[in-house]
């Protein structure tokens, strides 16, 4: 008796667990941001919501777009292996954005009220540890 309670107990705090990393990134704020002289891009992802905005001056008003089940569930779970605080220490793989070979790329993220933000990198060529999460963004922005 005390084994099956025990296994109850398990699967009912894993799936609380579960369902606690997927409310997370409800709660979640996520912007990407791409520019170079004559390029800008600033995605935004919040409440299942997509938006993008191609102006630098903040005049334009994107409206958002709806994300389907299935590409926020991808998104669910390439959120839940990042370390949001090691985002600001991670190494982009390239350096193309140095001498205008590619956008510079920036990844913020806002998390129960806090502000995690990467170092920059080539749009593109993110740091392994976000790379999924970041084409996963892009793509979604592709398909719209």
């Amino acid at each position: 008796m005390k084994t099956v309670l025990a296994l109850v107990a398990t699967v009912i705090l894993g799936s609380t667990c579960s369902n606690k990393k997927q409310s997370d990134l409800d709660n979640t704020v996520i912007e990407y941001t791409a520019n170079t002289r004559g390029f800008y891009q600033k995605i935004i992802l919040a409440n299942h919501k997509l938006s993008v905005s191609s102006e630098r001056n903040g005049t334009e008003k994107p409206t958002g777009t709806a994300i389907a089940d299935a590409d926020w569930k991808e998104l669910v779970m390439a959120f839940q292996t990042i370390e949001l605080n090691d985002l600001a220490t991670l190494k982009a793989p390239t350096k193309k954005r140095f001498h205008d070979g590619a956008a510079i790329a920036n990844l913020k993220i806002v998390h129960q009220e806090k502000t995690y933000q990467s170092t920059s990198f080539d749009h593109g060529t993110p740091p392994k540890e976000i790379e999924k999460l970041v084409n996963k963004i892009n793509a979604l922005v592709e398909t719209n």
